[in-house]
């Protein structure tokens, strides 16, 4: 098992890759109201903007939600929702496409752990196995989650039971990842 920051590291060398290889730039639009670490320069006239993946100085902790689910959340998941403000990415691996998520800025980050606790309350509700999820597919309801209680990642419809284990890890699942332009 290899840690999420080389994992997350070597995403973001095969992200930046991708679009030179096409020779392009990582563009979304700007958003005034909206601010971001990820934000380099100015937007363009059609008001994009190109932007980076930006590693946290200080990564954050989820341990408030851990604590108010009176859970343990794997910390390699904390550590890839902490460690970094990011665009979403858009990868694929042999199994599909899929899109990563990731906190947009510090607002975002607190938005996420509260969607987080929802799903974990209703994976409770429904007496499923807890799941922390980090990516959704190109496949209808099918979502990727870190399994709590093991840290495997695996594939889950939303509302079920996991279906398959995927990876053994976060990070080995990461590293699997080849990102796509969409």
């Amino acid at each position: 098992m290899s840690n999420i920051h080389d994992a997350m590291q070597n995403l973001f060398c095969k992200l930046k890759a991708t679009y030179q290889a096409q020779q392009r730039e990582p563009k979304v639009m700007y958003e005034p109201d909206w601010p971001s670490e990820i934000y380099q320069g100015d937007p363009d006239k059609n008001g994009e903007i190109v932007w980076r993946p930006h590693t946290r100085s200080v990564p954050a902790r989820m341990d408030n939600i851990a604590d108010s689910l009176e859970s343990v959340i794997p910390e390699q998941l904390s550590e890839y929702y902490g460690g970094y403000y990011s665009a979403n990415i858009a990868a694929k691996t042999q199994r599909g496409e899929l899109e990563l998520l990731l906190p947009w800025n510090e607002e975002d980050f607190e938005r996420l752990q509260k969607n987080l606790v929802a799903h974990i309350l209703m994976k409770r509700k429904l007496r499923q196995a807890e799941t922390w999820f980090f990516a959704v597919t190109d496949q209808d309801d099918f979502n990727l989650a870190v399994l709590g209680n093991t840290g495997e990642v695996v594939l889950e419809r939303v509302g079920c039971e996991p279906q398959e284990v995927i990876a053994h890890s976060l990070s080995d699942f990461i590293l699997t990842c080849e990102p796509v332009i969409i």
